[in-house]
């Protein structure tokens, strides 16, 4: 059963069970020194029928896609990999919380290369009692800066890939916006355009009309933020994907951060710019009731992105 703490019962280690306090790794691990990990962050919703994952063969693709680009062997497949989250869910009798599935190097070796070192997979369950942003409320939003630390340039770190290293860059990030006083951060690329959040991707509003960076800008390729580009088309919202100078941030409408964690989380100043008089606008507003409707399984999926299960016990 879930502990208070975030903890959970059991954690899925290549195709077992094992308890929580057993899925160790050894210091030497490859992983430690190297950061040679590559992760997900899904969640599972409590619905009305019981527990449902978001986007899950999307995100055991992308994690599929990232061992690929980093040469990780990853020996389960994806459709694999969604049954075990499945079974994990189960075990843990939970309908809702966070999940992360991560593959890592846990071979004892020294030195980089390791590619002959054997790589694992673990699939967490979290309970993630507040928002990822607790101090912002549903009915508030975020006061975020832009960051003085850039994105990785291209040929450099693979953006496309979620690996572990990459965050590094982001940690830096997000310990500046909160020791400046801000909720969070945005970051832009190499050559000053604007790139994303810390660890979120990041549209903006201007005259009705939603705005996002485009790949190449060093983001991530979010599973929530092409469920924002889903949903608007579906609402008559038009999304343009384009190069975004810094500047622009201070003369949007609205703004918002999109992603598993964070959700869709309005961004209310900028720079200490207000956006919209301080406040979330109708189109983050109209996007975020519709996402979330979707997700906790209140309206009809018409898109086929939750993965329902049966929970025994339903646990928050």
């Amino acid at each position: 059963m879930a502990q208070s703490s975030g903890r959970t019962a059991k954690i899925w280690r290549d195709g077992e069970l094992v308890d929580w306090a057993d899925a160790n790794i050894h210091v030497l691990s490859h992983v430690v020194h190297y950061g040679s990990a590559v992760f997900e962050g899904m969640r599972s919703y409590e619905t009305p029928s019981g527990g449902a994952v978001f986007r899950l063969r999307d995100h055991m693709r992308r994690l599929q896609d990232s061992c690929n680009i980093y040469e990780l062997p990853l020996k389960w497949s994806v459709d694999e990999l969604c049954a075990a989250t499945v079974e994990t869910l189960i075990a843990n009798e939970l309908a809702e919380c966070y999940l992360r599935p991560i593959v890592i190097r846990t071979g004892e070796q020294m030195g980089i290369y390791a590619q002959n070192d054997p790589a694992e997979t673990f699939i967490i369950c979290w309970n993630w009692g507040k928002s990822y942003l607790p101090h912002v409320q549903p009915q508030g939003g975020a006061n975020v800066c832009v960051s003085t630390w850039r994105r990785a340039a291209p040929n450099t770190f693979p953006a496309m890939a979620k690996a572990s290293g990459n965050y590094l860059n982001a940690q830096l990030a997000k310990m500046e916006s909160i020791r400046n006083g801000y909720d969070e951060a945005i970051m832009l690329d190499i050559d000053g355009h604007v790139a994303e959040g810390s660890g979120q991707n990041l549209f903006i509003v201007r005259d009705g009309v939603l705005f996002t960076s485009p790949i190449a800008a060093g983001i991530l390729h979010g599973i929530t933020r092409d469920s924002v580009n889903r949903i608007a088309a579906d609402l008559g919202i038009p999304v343009k994907e384009m190069v975004i100078p810094r500047e622009m941030l201070y003369v949007v409408d609205e703004a918002f951060f999109c992603g598993t964690a964070v959700e869709v989380t309005p961004v209310v100043s900028i720079d200490k710019h207000k956006l919209g008089g301080g406040k979330p606008g109708p189109i983050t507003t109209k996007i975020r009731d519709r996402f979330m409707e979707i997700a906790r399984g209140r309206v009809p999926d018409p898109y086929g992105w939750l993965t329902s299960f049966p929970v025994a016990a339903a646990t928050r």
